[in-house]
């Protein structure tokens, strides 16, 4: 749409705004009215003309107001005494009838009647009824509105205006220094910084500027900083705003704010839009139930938008998203977001650099080992390490230390896996023994094959996240790829603990729960996904959705194989089950010697429990 006629939409706009605010007032007002009316009507009650005949004649009635067509009649209190401040009349009306002798039988009993001199003018009726409620209204509506206008932007009339946050870059302070771990995106983002500043190089070979980038990538893995710091390297105006932004109640205000955000942008050029978590408005547009009709109008003028602007004139739009198979088809195409930035889970080196930021404002001992913390985080994410470093320093702030050092990170890195140690829970000393034995049965299987990752730490203390006890076993380098015998070696490792409260104590607890829940899940992705299954083969019969989330796997199988599918996970960890109570079987001694020193210390290293397991 041209810019041109942008001031006028937005004069429509308000205008017919404010008609249906008239239309909605008058409406009130009138049920008010009629409210009002039915209320008084309401209040008195309403009496044959015989029986105020009757209470006349019997002295009952102190007072009779004669209306045009009605009468409305006070009688006195039940006990006969005279009308006070205490004692108030009752209220009656009955309807008015052509009776002659009715004002003698009043005259005779003494009744008090008297019809009432209306001096209301129109004028003032039409300012009371209509008029005040209407202005009344009218206040209430503009105080919630300027109200509303605080987060919208925009006065009362304006709920149409962007409210994106303006950040230059004195305010943001981020560059791509202060981005670490993501290598790879940051240089598919420097061509863009480039771009911006030397526009005259690109253009002299005839290359554009790519119109929009999308960073997809799992949550707290930096995206919103990169784009940040997009717009602190290139030094233009940074337009933020959430997806979420653009959607409200009344129709046709997001797709106004698409307008004014690009109106302002081209206004400010060159500059940046940043759009945090675009699924909110980008969702596929498939016509089913619970689909959103301003939603799509927002979405179908995004669109418009960004095959309108020039890109000559320097304008980016940066969107982030965790759900990027959500997204419209016409939104991902080329010549509206020409990238996709992948913003992935940092590492190994990825995690020591990002460690590194975190550290230049802590004040950390000379003996802390930054390669050791980042294999003990292996999955972790940005914002992962960043709370393992606060939650390190606040741990030497609660021990009187003046310094951050290695315990405090290895402490934290266990905090935020399995929480807090619970001190107050006591187990008594049957509970203690079969934790003991089930969190030896884990390391001892661990460290009897030869496909394991070695034991760092095994507890019985209990933790805040459930755990009564735990094993911690610390990979020697990362990996990215595992072979069908480690994955079976880690089945029989989590089955261990089941397997060593078989065999010392020939029942079992329900200890294992989240241990069989982890086995299970490997055997079903050995077979479902990885293909390494004799009966199946090379088959996928799941996918995985959501994979920057939950990642939750869909079947995509007939019912009977998924039958044949869940009997081939239970072989699977049946036999890794079997063969774990053959290894502690052959192994009690070493079982029975290290599950001892364990009840007596509560927790040992993996350099002494190595060492008792080597000993005869």
């Amino acid at each position: 749409m041209p810019t041109g006629q942008q001031p006028q939409n937005g004069g429509q706009n308000e205008t017919r705004t404010l008609i249906r605010f008239m239309i909605i007032a008058l409406i009130c007002t009138s049920l008010f009215n009629v409210f009002l009316s039915s209320f008084a009507n309401r209040s008195v009650e309403e009496i044959p003309y015989s029986q105020f005949k009757t209470m006349v004649a019997e002295g009952q009635v102190s007072e009779v107001v004669i209306e045009e067509d009605r009468l409305l009649i006070s009688a006195k209190p039940e006990d006969g005494t005279e009308v006070s401040f205490y004692k108030q009349p009752e209220v009656y009306y009955t309807g008015l009838v052509d009776d002659p002798e009715l004002y003698a039988e009043m005259d005779e009993a003494g009744v008090v009647y008297y019809k009432p001199v209306d001096n209301t003018s129109p004028l003032a009726e039409l300012l009371t009824n209509w008029v005040l409620p209407v202005l009344l209204i009218y206040a209430v509506f503009t105080l919630f509105m300027r109200s509303m206008a605080k987060r919208m932007g925009g006065g009362p009339m304006g709920m149409g205006k962007s409210n994106a946050k303006v950040y230059m870059q004195k305010e943001t302070g981020v560059t791509f220094e202060d981005v670490a771990g993501q290598e790879e995106a940051k240089e598919s983002l420097m061509e863009i910084v480039d771009y911006l500043h030397n526009t005259s190089k690109y253009a002299k070979v005839g290359a554009k500027l790519p119109k929009g980038a999308l960073l997809v990538g799992p949550p707290g893995t930096g995206k919103t900083l990169l784009a940040k710091a997009v717009a602190g390297e290139a030094k233009v105006p940074f337009y933020s705003l959430s997806g979420s932004d653009f959607v409200e109640m009344f129709v046709g205000v997001g797709a106004s704010r698409v307008r004014d955000l690009f109106k302002q942008a081209s206004e400010n050029a060159p500059c940046i839009i940043f759009i945090d978590e675009i699924d909110a408005i980008g969702k596929s547009r498939d016509n089913q139930m619970g689909s959103n009709d301003e939603r799509e109008q927002t979405l179908n003028q995004l669109l418009s938008e960004m095959d309108g602007f020039d890109p000559g004139k320097g304008i980016v739009v940066l969107g982030a998203t965790n759900r990027p198979e959500v997204l419209d088809k016409a939104l991902l195409r080329p010549g509206r977001f020409d990238r996709r930035v992948i913003v992935d889970k940092p590492d190994l080196k990825g995690r020591e650099q990002i460690l590194q930021v975190h550290l230049k404002d802590v004040k950390v001992a000379d003996d802390i080992d930054l390669h050791q913390i980042a294999l003990a985080t292996s999955g972790g994410a940005g914002a992962d390490l960043a709370n393992i470093v606060n939650e390190a320093a606040l741990r030497a702030v609660r021990l009187g230390r003046e310094k951050v050092q290695q315990e405090d990170f290895m402490e934290a890195v266990e905090i935020i896996i399995a929480g807090k140690e619970k001190k107050d829970r006591i187990m008594n000393e049957k509970e203690r023994k079969i934790v003991a034995y089930h969190e030896v049965g884990h390391a001892l299987a661990a460290a009897l094959q030869s496909h394991s990752q070695p034991v760092q730490k095994i507890t019985i203390v209990p933790r805040t996240m459930g755990a009564l006890g735990y094993t911690m076993q610390m990979p020697e380098e990362e990996r990215y790829l595992m072979s069908k015998e480690e994955i079976l070696d880690q089945i029989t490792t989590l089955t261990a603990g089941r397997a060593a409260e078989e065999v010392i104590f020939h029942s079992v607890t329900t200890g294992a729960s989240n241990d069989i829940e982890r086995a299970t899940s490997m055997a079903r992705s050995m077979v479902a996904q990885y293909g390494m299954s004799d009966k199946f083969g090379m088959m996928g019969l799941e996918s995985v959705q959501n994979k920057y989330l939950d990642g939750r796997n869909v079947a995509t199988c007939s019912e009977a194989t998924q039958a044949k599918l869940d009997e081939e996970v239970r072989q699977i960890v049946e036999g890794a089950h079997q063969k774990a109570v053959q290894l502690l079987e052959e192994n009690q001694e070493a079982l029975h010697r290290i599950a001892a020193f364990l009840l007596e210390k509560e927790t040992i290293t993996g350099e002494e429990f190595m060492e008792i397991l080597k000993q005869q």
